[in-house]
């Protein structure tokens, strides 16, 4: 085999190797753009080298025959003169199992061959793979999705609801009507007219609406009409949150993961499918109900990335740029399954910008004025209401306190000038620090979400990209996290998980659960999550000793790293964490975890917090019963806004 063919059989294999990486494994830039230089150089190396002609035939001596030559002069053998039949020439040998597996090797190992058919047969191969790899990269500016409608539910509270609706007419306008839910499907309670919406292209047809003056813990419907009031879209169901003023435990559940791109690991032809939300609906909402009776998922954190401007290229800084792309994943039937169904409550990380974005606090700093209008379009608004524009924000659910942080837009690295940096700004801590003292009195657990892991035990670029990179903030607040008990933080980013513990000494652990993607690359081969910090605390050990007056407990003090992790899992495309909250025995309130990989529940883990006690409520609805509400409700009075 001559130097230019070898080089080309390289090349080809090569390509198919960085392209399998490219659609399956990892949507990388090197590989993207590794990609046409390894194809343009393969077909350069074959359009040079000499082809390669079929193997020359030896020419084997046959034995002079001693039979004369036919009269009429024809080679052709004739019959035995006593009757018996000419002998036909033998077939030709078997292909030896060498010569059948050749073409396997040919076609594998992108070999030369005289075989026209093979040549052609790696022509195309490689020709396909780069049809894929091109609609992979241009798929997210062809794909407009500008016909998109959709309605969804965001904010949920005990008396209200935000409903997002895009409708792409111009000047459109349309009637939300809603009313409660009834058990006799035949017979619903008559419609009630919401908040009108009007559709204008400033806001890319997305009208966000609230609705107030809701029941607790109450099944509702919502559905879309005309001006004649005649539905044209829904019904969709809901139900209001438990009022936490009245709370004496609860018993609920939600999940929580980070990371969507459409179409990863990639398939021909399922441009919009994200199979991470396919397997989320099936999880969800199964075809046969469970055995064993479980809470229901009342909603679902998005911690971040839900898209991704720069892969597997960057879109462009420009307001339509970022929103096609927000329009592209709700088009997506995938997602659709769950966002007509389950209230999402999102915050971004550095995907929604670009990788790796630092806002500096300065809002006029490209990209982030397109980036943040298609985030505040699409997913913001229905988030719960913040101070001014802010997106940092938080709710409770019954006696749960979530604050979901924003650890992009205000964070200012390390530099001479101020060593420590800041991740989250001086006004976005001291609200995260007011709501801690708040919650410490009124709820059981405390969730803190944090779009980048709050752990220094990743390594690689987690250094410089997570809450590592600010040790002397990160430490602040871990130490008030640690004087309040049950403290939890939810995080995602790092495509992996982790459940990780944060000890200290005479104070209240703390625990991170780091759940990523939802649907997205993971890393098959790279590790570097360190199992424990160098950093060490004191802490208690009690150990039953046999001595001759019996058992008893011996307890000594013993160093215990400052941060250790509980359970890792790195590999899978698709994962996502179900927490579990059972309060009812305040004494013994239960964090129960599980983790869901592909689909497939993987993991499981019982947090048991500390004995808590609520501040009790002097709300008038303790003492009011619902059959008396029913009644206040029927005369068109709002109980709900004194209570």
């Amino acid at each position: 085999m001559d130097t230019l063919n070898l080089a080309a059989a390289v090349l080809s294999t090569l390509f198919r190797v960085v392209a399998y990486i490219f659609l399956r494994i990892i949507p990388s830039p090197i590989a993207r753009t590794a990609l046409p230089v390894l194809l343009v150089a393969q077909f350069t190396a074959l359009f040079l080298a000499p082809k390669i002609s079929n193997v020359p035939q030896v020419k084997v001596e046959q034995p002079e025959s001693k039979e004369p030559l036919p009269e009429n002069g024809l080679d052709v053998k004739q019959d035995d003169p006593n009757g018996a039949a000419a002998v036909p020439p033998p077939p030709p040998p078997p292909q030896t199992r060498q010569e059948q597996d050749q073409w396997y090797r040919t076609i594998a190992l992108s070999l030369p061959s005289p075989s026209p058919r093979l040549r052609k047969a790696n022509l195309a191969i490689n020709a396909l793979l780069a049809l894929m790899a091109l609609e992979f990269t241009l798929t997210p500016f062809l794909d407009t999705a500008a016909d998109l409608s959709f309605s969804r539910i965001g904010a949920v509270s005990a008396d209200s609801v935000k409903i997002a609706v895009r409708f792409p007419t111009v000047n459109a306008t349309a009637q939300l009507l809603f009313r409660e839910q009834k058990e006799d499907a035949e017979n619903p309670n008559p419609w009630r007219s919401g908040p009108s919406l009007v559709f204008s292209p400033e806001t890319d047809f997305v009208h966000t609406v609230k609705l107030s003056g809701l029941w607790p813990n109450t099944l509702y419907e919502y559905a879309l009409a005309d001006e004649n009031r005649t539905v044209t879209s829904g019904p969709f169901a809901f139900r209001t949150f438990p009022d936490s003023r009245l709370s004496t435990g609860s018993r609920f559940r939600f999940v929580a993961s980070s990371c969507v791109i459409p179409n990863f690991p990639y398939l021909p032809f399922h441009a919009r499918t994200i199979r991470g939300f396919d397997l989320l609906a099936n999880y969800l909402y199964p075809a046969t109900a469970p055995i064993d009776p479980i809470p229901p998922v009342e909603f679902m954190l998005f911690l971040g990335d839900f898209i991704y401007a720069d892969v597997p290229t960057y879109t462009g800084d420009s307001k339509e740029a970022y929103r096609r792309l927000y329009r592209r994943n709700y088009q997506s039937k995938s997602f659709k399954k769950i966002y007509e169904r389950l209230p999402i409550f999102h915050t971004y990380d550095d995907h929604e910008f670009k990788n790796n974005y630092i806002g500096f606090g300065n809002d006029s700093q490209p990209p982030f004025p397109s980036a943040s209008d298609a985030f505040k379009i699409y997913n913001a608004d229905a988030n719960y209401d913040s101070v001014g524009d802010q997106h940092y924000y938080s709710f409770r659910y019954d006696d749960a306190a979530f604050f979901v942080l924003d650890t992009r837009r205000y964070r200012v690295p390390a530099t001479e000038d101020a060593p420590a940096g800041t991740m989250l700004g001086e006004t976005q801590l001291a609200a995260l620090h007011s709501w801690l003292a708040h919650a410490n009195g009124t709820s059981s657990f405390k969730f803190i979400v944090s779009s980048v892991p709050f752990t220094s035990l990743w390594g690689h670029d987690a250094q410089v990209d997570s809450w590592a990179a600010f040790p002397a903030e990160k430490a602040a607040l871990l130490e008030a996290l640690h004087s309040v008990p049950n403290v939890v933080i939810i995080s995602g980013d790092r495509h992996e998980f982790a459940a990780i513990q944060y000890n200290t000494p005479h104070m209240h652990p703390v625990y991170e659960y780091s759940t990523s993607p939802l649907s997205m690359f993971d890393i098959p081969l790279v590790r570097t999550l360190s199992m424990q910090s160098e950093e060490t605390v004191p802490a208690n050990r009690s150990e039953l000793v046999e001595t001759e007056e019996g058992p008893v407990y011996v307890t000594e003090t013993v160093q215990v790293p400052k941060e250790r992790v509980l359970k890792y899992v790195p590999l899978g495309n698709v994962k996502w964490s179900t927490f579990e909250i059972d309060s009812r025995d305040l004494n013994r309130p239960v964090l129960r975890l599980e983790l869901v990989i592909n689909g497939k529940t993987k993991y499981q883990e019982e947090l048991v917090g500390h004995p808590v006690k609520l501040q009790a409520s002097n709300a008038l609805g303790v003492f009011v019963s619902t059959g008396i509400k029913d009644v206040f409700n029927r005369i068109g009075i709002k109980p709900s806004r004194w209570f």
